[in-house]
């Protein structure tokens, strides 16, 4: 789809009709005027399927009066990638504290350290730019819960910072970029104390998406563009006790999310907008020590 931002002109119609050939002449003038002012936006669309596997570890130290302090670990392999092939995705390493001060609210603070997988940069290290494959996250979360006879919930909100260092287009791209996470969780009580079945939906939501990123009505910038929705994760799970301090997560986990990529075309004045649909679906399992 093509959209322009342009400027108005306006020449009273008798003078035009006085003189068909100042009619042409104007026409003429005007068509090049557009051609150069105007702006064009190219959207295209791409859909993406992929298949992960991913293997976790979670450290847990708990003391009295609600506090934990936890360290986590995680890589992401692509099994299947319809854009990129099998390759290492990501690792994710993970430090926060959480406290909670009443038996149905708890809070958390952390860093994460995020690490993308291997491009065609990383065979040309004189070239490469090791902080494009870096962004850290800072995040806080405040959660309530709530138990019944037979099921645990949880409703959480997090608010996270993901910073980037590399060099970029702020136009494009955000140094700083804010996202909301809002995820429900349910645990479900069964006979055997050493398994516990549970499942969660999570919402991510843009808060500072640049403004060529945004949504806009019939993709015209002109319009005031608004955030969006850019993610939705389902995961279904079972937690195995090992012993009493130990145990393994299995779980599957759908993700649904658009990437909004923007890319300024100079030689031409135009700007390229590509919206990737990623379908994702993940095999994982995570060992959890707790003492």
């Amino acid at each position: 789809m093509f959209a322009c931002e342009c400027a108005f002109f306006f020449v009273p119609l008798q003078r035009i009709c006085m003189n068909r050939k100042n009619t042409y002449r104007y026409a003429t003038v005007l068509v090049t005027i557009l051609l150069v002012a105007c702006r064009v936006y190219a959207a295209e669309q791409i859909i993406c399927h992929s298949a992960q596997t991913r293997l976790g570890a979670r450290f847990t130290k708990q003391w009295d009066k609600g506090m934990k302090l936890g360290f986590d670990e995680e890589l992401r392999f692509d099994m299947y990638n319809s854009l990129t092939g099998a390759s290492f995705n990501h690792s994710y390493t993970t430090l926060y504290f959480a406290y909670a001060p009443i038996e149905y609210v708890s809070l958390d603070a952390g860093y994460m350290l995020k690490i993308h997988g291997p491009n065609k940069t990383w065979s040309n290290q004189k070239r490469a730019d090791y902080n494009q494959w870096l962004r850290h996250r800072i995040f806080f979360s405040v959660s309530g819960n709530y138990k019944t006879e037979y099921v645990k919930f949880s409703l959480r909100e997090r608010a996270l910072l993901e910073m980037r260092t590399d060099s970029i287009n702020p136009l494009e791209k955000n140094k700083y970029n804010w996202e909301l996470r809002s995820r429900i969780y349910a645990e479900i009580y069964v006979p055997n104390p050493s398994v516990k079945p549970y499942a969660w939906v999570e919402i991510i939501n843009t808060l500072n998406a640049p403004e060529y990123q945004q949504i806009h009505k019939d993709n015209n910038l002109a319009n005031k563009g608004y955030q969006y929705i850019s993610c939705v994760r389902t995961q279904i799970g079972v937690k195995w006790r090992l012993t009493s301090l130990s145990s393994l997560d299995f779980y599957y986990r759908l993700t649904y999310s658009r990437n909004r990529d923007v890319n300024f075309v100079t030689a031409k004045g135009n700007i390229d907008l590509t919206e990737v649909t990623l379908y994702q679906h993940a095999i994982c399992v995570t060992y959890d020590l707790n003492w």
